[in-house]
């Protein structure tokens, strides 16, 4: 049985919100972890920065033994060092507009 288009709308609209909850969720997580890494005292562009995370995100994706596990990554010692990584070329990126 087919579903009428006003159906397929309720749910999109739906969906659409949870998106919308989903990454607001997201954005504070990682929001959270960038300010107690030291990245909110940094002067640096949103583009230097965007692309010390893609980095990153590169890093976790590449499947390194170690780095895929959800909870506790930034626990175990791991986590520091990534926030160092980010943190120093963060600021190296800073170095060159002053």
């Amino acid at each position: 049985m087919k579903k009428p288009s006003s159906k397929i709308r309720e749910e999109i609209a739906k969906l659409q919100e949870q998106l919308k909850q989903a990454e607001t969720r997201e954005a504070e997580r990682i929001g959270r972890i960038a300010l107690r890494a030291g990245l909110g005292e940094l002067e640096i562009e949103e583009t230097e920065l965007q692309a010390a995370f893609e980095e990153l995100a590169k890093r976790f994706r590449g499947g390194k033994p170690g780095t895929r596990g959800r909870k506790g990554a930034g626990e175990n010692g791991t986590g520091s060092g990534q926030s160092e990584a980010l943190a120093s070329s963060a600021t190296s990126g800073s170095d060159r507009e002053a």
